[in-house]
């Protein structure tokens, strides 16, 4: 039993170190990049796994059309990156094999379709999540999720803390004996502080007028009570936009209270709740695979669907008929980040003009619907019209 624990206080002592060393890594941090500023944008394009490949080339085809000019004139180029499925990871017994990860840094931004990650159970080595791996190897620190319903009053923007949290060191975690075991849960200041004032620069840079902390500050004092208090304390040089805090408990109840979820504007929040939080959020625009998402950090930008690989729809037989919307919703993301706001804005349109208006051809995952090629191709239809 001495062995076993010596090994726990190794191994904590251990996530304390690699803590500190991103604590000073992050103080070393620049300023964001100036895309307009490059002589060349890479698009990097990661297909992933199970239905990955199917959505992502349908959403690659979409982005490839409305930059076509600027990749005649040698402005954008697309970099399309194999070796990120679960089958090559698992081979390497890496959650990014190190040549994938190389070819990562070489991009700007990046287009990502879904990744498998191992859970108890499944035929695979106990990997990290390639999605957790990225977003602290390329220090993805915000992710940023909006989710719309116009007829109901719903315009949320979510921006999930990406790195800490609960999910920060989740594969170190330690059996101490068979009768205990010890997940880590991690707040910095600087982790804490970059993602709140991103929150607050995009409320005052959007018009919005409210940022809402969500956390479980009163049980969970020291990590989550750090995070409050040094969102309250960033509040107060914004004094024109309003802050407040709910639990992460009552904050999913009054999700679904019609009375008051439309009062809720930016919702600033830890890793674990952030996941929670918005997975329910998405389900009023209609579920999963219509939302995207985008992972930002200083110097690389990931943008990906919200859902996972969908194993049993490739197993069926059923990956052509993956809905790509939540990936065309990411490729929205991407156009707005690297300062192209027009395309952005004839995408948005097209996608809201294909899913809630005309309907022409409509995905449903099996062969009653269209595939999501047929689908790319009626949203590439719908930019033409409306760019006429």
């Amino acid at each position: 039993m001495e062995n076993k624990w010596e090994h726990a206080v190794a191994r904590f002592e251990e996530v304390i170190r690699r803590q500190q060393r991103r604590i000073e890594d992050m103080a070393a941090e620049g300023d964001f990049v100036d895309y307009g500023a490059l002589p060349e944008l890479v698009i990097g394009v990661c297909g992933g796994d199970g239905i990955g490949p199917a959505i992502t080339a349908a959403a690659r085809r979409v982005l490839a059309y409305l930059l076509r000019d600027e990749t005649a004139a040698g402005r954008v180029r697309f970099a399309d990156i194999e070796g990120l499925t679960i089958e090559n990871r698992a081979a390497r017994g890496q959650a990014i094999p190190d040549d994938v990860l190389a070819a990562l840094k070489r991009c700007h931004v990046i287009l990502k379709g879904p990744t498998t990650t191992p859970r108890a159970g499944d035929p695979w080595p106990n990997i990290e999540s390639a999605n957790v791996a990225m977003r602290k190897e390329l220090d993805l620190f915000a992710n940023v999720r909006p989710v719309k319903v116009p007829a109901e009053g719903i315009d949320w923007l979510f921006f999930r803390e990406n790195t800490e949290g609960a999910y920060a060191v989740g594969s170190l975690g330690v059996d101490v004996s068979d009768d205990l075991a010890v997940d880590f849960t991690v707040t910095t200041t600087g982790g804490t502080e970059r993602i709140v004032r991103l929150a607050f620069e995009t409320a005052r840079r959007t018009g919005r007028t409210r940022v809402t902390a969500v956390t479980k500050a009163n049980v969970i004092k020291t990590t989550d009570g750090k995070f409050l208090k040094i969102a309250a304390r960033i509040a107060r040089e914004y004094p024109e936009i309003r802050f407040d805090d709910w639990y992460i408990d009552i904050m999913t109840a009054k999700l679904v209270d019609a009375k008051r979820r439309r009062d809720f504007q930016i919702m600033v929040l830890p890793n674990l709740y952030g996941d929670i939080l918005t997975d329910e959020a998405a389900e009023f625009q209609g579920g999963v695979g219509t939302a995207g998402s985008a992972n930002i950090g200083k110097r690389y930008a990931m943008f990906e669907a919200i859902h996972g690989s969908a194993p049993r729809m490739v197993a069926e037989g059923r990956a052509q008929y993956a809905d790509p919307s939540s990936m065309l919703r990411a490729t929205v993301m991407l156009l707005e980040h690297i300062g192209r706001t027009g395309a952005a804005g004839l995408l948005e349109r097209a996608l809201d003009r294909c899913l809630y208006e005309e309907k022409k051809f409509t995905v449903t995952g099996r062969d009653t619907g269209a595939t999501c090629e047929r689908f790319a191709d009626y949203v590439m239809e719908t930019v033409d019209a409306l760019s006429r």
